[in-house]
């Protein structure tokens, strides 16, 4: 294998590669002979055939054959969980709570710990090629606050949130009357401090865990917090069967699941809610009505055994869907990986329930993964494709490495065939370099050889 290129550490520069991107009107864009400009400032000043700028062209850092791809975007996942990926296969979500998510969680009550793992964390993020990663972090405001100066230190673009827990919590020290005040106050001083950070790189989402761990009171006054200060909400919803009887038990008065959230004033455009499998036509209808937009986690849903989203059907109803990882219950990060197992998942559901449903084919999967997310995010003008005018998070792959047999990855003529091979056959070391805004990422200290 020949040396890598020294890849630019920021803007400006110029690079010359096979450019594959979804577009905002709608289609893919392949270049194959593909120039792309990043002014000083982050931004896309060209993009397209190398042969319409001849002269830049020339002096540009030649990648050949890789691709340069939009950076995926990953719509959950659980910052404090990533040192679990891979373990915990089929529990069903309560007990994989219990069992393996709270200890590990309440481990970061000492903030020596988010200092200590968020850097790599986030390093593995973009090493998998995300550039944009909407998480969970944890209930203590210290270690949230490591969380988010790791993100700022290593140039990755996030928005994350400080857990929310007032009827379940796995923080013993606090006394319970206190919960809800304090998280809230907690809460508020860290969307001050880190909401809209660096010209916007950094957000914040307030984030009640989900129904069963929140009270009323915390729903309500978190959605208000969220209202109030133009942050995301973040929360899960209808993902496991026991999850979905444990909510009836505890919300009598509430029509279903969704309307938990909604009496809560918790629904918007803002809203991103995980998993939605097991929604009624009722909650579809309602989460389509209010703009909410969701986060599909295949690979997290089948490792817990929680079920496969209609996502075909969600999708047509006119719901707005992004890809999540949703480590730990995810077992990686990879968004090529979670394609791959949304894709198997949506064949056998046709084939099992005998549906009549739409098969996303690999360059809608990479489409989801990108520019579907931003458009969930309310970001698309900014990220989610490679097109003139928007911030560069852009990730460059090296084919060859998801070649069947050696040197002919980069030989795939038809674009679908080649995003194909990047989903069904992806490799944990393909993501050789990634930038947000123009700055390349720290994809840790792995070998690219």
């Amino acid at each position: 294998m020949s040396p890598a290129p020294i890849l630019p550490d920021r803007g400006p520069f110029a690079l010359r590669a096979r450019i594959v991107t979804p577009l905002a009107v709608g289609g893919i864009r392949d270049e194959p002979d593909g120039l792309i400009e990043i002014e000083a400032a982050g931004r896309l000043s060209f993009v397209g055939n190398a042969a319409g700028r001849p002269e830049l062209a020339d002096t540009a850092l030649d990648l050949r054959p890789w691709i340069v791809l939009p950076g995926m975007i990953d719509l959950h996942a659980h910052l404090p969980q990533v040192p679990n990926a891979g373990v915990g296969y089929s529990l069903d979500l309560l007990t994989w709570l219990d069992r393996l998510t709270f200890p590990t969680e309440r481990s970061w009550a000492d903030p020596s710990v988010a200092e200590r793992l968020a850097p790599a964390i986030f390093e593995a993020f973009a090493a998998a090629g995300t550039t944009t990663v909407l998480a969970y972090g944890v209930v203590y405001e210290a270690a949230m606050e490591a969380a988010f100066r790791a993100a700022e230190s290593h140039g990755i673009r996030a928005i994350l949130g400080k857990v929310m827990m007032d009827r379940v919590t796995y923080d013993p020290t606090i006394e319970p009357s206190t919960i809800l005040d304090r998280s809230l106050r907690e809460s508020a001083a860290l969307i001050e401090r880190w909401h809209g950070a660096d010209d916007g790189r950094l957000g914040y989402a307030v984030t009640p865990r989900f129904a069963l761990s929140c009270t009323p009171e915390m729903l309500r006054e978190s959605a208000a917090l969220a209202r109030s200060t133009g942050t995301w909400w973040q929360s899960h919803v209808s993902e496991d069967p026991g999850e979905i009887e444990e909510v009836r038990r505890l919300f009598p008065d509430a029509i279903d699941y969704v309307d938990v959230y909604d009496r809560a004033g918790a629904l918007g455009e803002r809203t991103i809610l995980a998993h939605a499998i097991h929604l009624s036509d009722r909650e579809l209808e309602r989460l389509v009505a209010c703009g909410v937009r969701v986060a599909h986690c295949p690979s997290s849903n089948l490792f817990i055994g929680a079920g496969v989203m209609p996502l075909s059907r969600w999708r047509n109803a006119g719901l707005t869907v992004g890809l999540g990882s949703d480590v730990s219950g995810g077992p990686e990060l990879s968004l090529f990986a979670v394609a791959r197992v949304g894709a198997y998942a949506q064949m056998a559901r046709r084939a099992l329930a005998a549906e009549e449903a739409d098969i996303l084919d690999p360059l809608g999967w990479l489409r989801l993964a990108t520019l579907d997310g931003a458009r969930a995010l309310r970001l698309d003008a900014v990220i989610g494709s490679l097109e003139e005018g928007k911030e560069a998070d852009l990730i460059a792959v090296d084919p060859g490495l998801v070649a069947p047999l050696p040197a002919n990855g980069a030989d795939d003529d038809d674009t679908a065939d080649l995003v194909s091979r990047l989903v069904f056959r992806a490799h944990p070391s393909m993501v050789r370099g990634a930038w947000v805004r123009g700055r390349r990422l720290s994809i840790g200290p792995r070998s690219l050889d």
